[in-house]
């Protein structure tokens, strides 16, 4: 059953701009599935769902974390990454990744599903993400990466 609900629901939000937990649960529940909020939330944890900006001000729930079908893209990286980063910078062996406010969860969780030579882990916050990495030389070159995906 759950397999099916966490089928349906990746399905969901290709089809529909779903950006509330109350909607996502609502569709859910119009397609047969006996769901309650917290079933709902746990599943977009497990799925790894994370919102992005639309564009017009709003966001919707995308996959981010290897359970979409396109989540590890490179465009969709390119997307999320344009849509939530302002700046990166590093000092020793930390990446400090600077977002606009409320998308630093978002861009994380799109920073972590990718593979990065070096990352001991991420922290995030609410408009700040920072990067630990073993050594400061793979700070330097992750920032110089990931700058070239920050619109100048």
């Amino acid at each position: 059953m759950k397999n099916a609900r966490h089928s349906k629901i990746l399905e969901l939000i290709e089809q529909h701009p779903i950006d509330k937990q109350e909607e996502l649960l609502s569709h859910l529940r119009r397609t047969g599935f006996d769901v309650t909020q917290a079933t709902v939330s746990r599943d977009i944890r497990e799925l790894g769902l994370v919102k992005i900006a639309t564009g017009n001000g709003g966001y919707r729930y995308v996959a981010a974390s290897g359970a979409g079908r396109s989540a590890h893209s490179p465009s969709r990286f390119e997307t999320i990454f344009r849509e939530s980063v302002l700046r990166v910078d590093y000092a020793g062996h930390i990446v400090m990744v600077k977002c606009y406010t409320g998308m630093a969860n978002a861009a994380c969780e799109v920073f972590d599903a990718m593979v990065w030579n070096g990352v001991v882990g991420t922290l995030s916050g609410d408009d700040t993400f920072i990067v630990l990495m073993r050594e400061e030389k793979t700070a330097a070159q992750l920032c110089q990466e990931l700058a070239k995906y920050i619109p100048h």
